[in-house]
């Protein structure tokens, strides 16, 4: 929504710099480091969706780089200097386990957090597989999913009081049912002008095609809130309501059963404890230098494998940028044609 408003590069994916690729190549203050960040970057989706050529900014990513915000400035700023554009904006939802660093690395960010009921989230994230299970487990469970939403919203929240009027909550709800009193507020947030309007008007990105877990071929009058009512069981949503229920009516949901009064507390405990260390030692192995030499090192292709972006809109947005930008070429040659007294 905020690049269909104009004003902000046109970037159609999610940039995964801090979460994914700066992790897997250690300190880019050495400049071996980011030579072989760089080179995987080239090599992906990520890259060919920029509309960027390599030299644009290989200089300035081998010289001048030297952590994740810096990498990720330096391309998005080259990007918005191209497109004419005063703004840009990053998306990738794990970002917000690194806002921290995000601030430090780039003094002038502002963060929108985006919460959405955790039933919904839960539902989500355990059909397309998103949260790496416990080894034993083949798949994570709609409950566990429910625990990982709790332990990610309240990780961005911590880091949010800490940032003061450059952060922001929104909920997903409200922006579905009342965009216009949501896009007011953020319009004053980010001092940019999001007119709903003009956001219709120009559908970018997954305004014009939705990339919901939820859609089912040939669904009419798709609404994407509150689609748990209809794919959870009432066991799972009870367990799920039991072991979250508090994170729930603490960010305004209405419980649906009595699974948060009626939990065994140690059920509750134990499962929220287990599953917090679990995250929690998984971000922590990410910047461990001894267990990311024995991993497996990180490909181009393992980055399209898991990274969102919309390389077929963004190769239709650089031919229409093309298209306009022979349309102008041409009209300033024919106004240079006239001034000169020629046909």
């Amino acid at each position: 929504m905020l690049l269909s408003a104009g004003g902000f590069a046109l970037y159609l994916g999610e940039s995964n710099v801090f979460n994914l690729l700066a992790p897997r190549f250690g300190d880019l203050a050495v400049r071996k480091n980011r030579e072989k960040m760089w080179q995987v970057w080239l090599g992906s989706s990520l890259f060919r969706v920029s509309g960027l050529n390599r030299n644009d900014v290989e200089s300035r990513i081998l010289n001048d780089c030297r952590n994740a915000g810096d990498f990720l400035r330096i391309v998005m700023e080259e990007m918005a200097r191209q497109q004419g554009a005063r703004r840009w904006a990053g998306n990738a939802p794990e970002e917000i386990l690194h806002l921290r660093q995000i601030k430090k690395t780039i003094p002038d960010a502002l963060v929108i957090h985006m919460i959405r009921d955790g039933r919904d989230v839960s539902v989500s994230l355990s059909q397309k597989r998103y949260i790496r299970p416990f080894p034993w487990k083949e798949r994570e469970t709609p409950e566990g999913a429910a625990l990982y939403w709790e332990w990610i919203i309240n990780k961005g929240k911590a880091a949010g009081t800490e940032l003061g009027d450059d952060y922001i909550e929104i909920h997903f709800e409200e922006l579905v049912r009342d965009p216009r009193s949501v896009l007011r507020t953020l319009s004053a947030f980010l001092e940019h002008d999001l007119d709903y309007d003009r956001i219709l008007e120009n559908r970018v990105g997954a305004v014009a095609k939705p990339n919901s877990s939820f859609r089912r071929s040939g669904e009419e009058n798709f609404n994407p809130i509150a689609r748990w009512k209809q794919q959870l069981t009432r066991e799972q949503l009870t367990r799920i309501e039991g072991l979250v229920g508090g994170t729930l009516t603490e960010l305004g949901y209405e419980l649906a059963t009595t699974g948060h009064e009626d939990c065994n507390p140690l059920y509750r405990a134990w499962n929220r404890q287990l599953y917090r260390n679990f995250f929690e030692s998984k971000l922590q192995s990410k910047k461990n230098s001894v267990l990311r030499a024995l991993r497996k090192p990180l490909t181009s292709k393992d980055v399209d494998d898991i990274v969102l972006v919309d390389e077929s809109a963004a190769e239709r947005m650089r031919v229409a940028a093309q298209a306009q930008a022979n349309c102008d070429l041409a009209g300033e040659r024919s106004t240079v044609g006239r001034m000169a007294g020629q046909p």
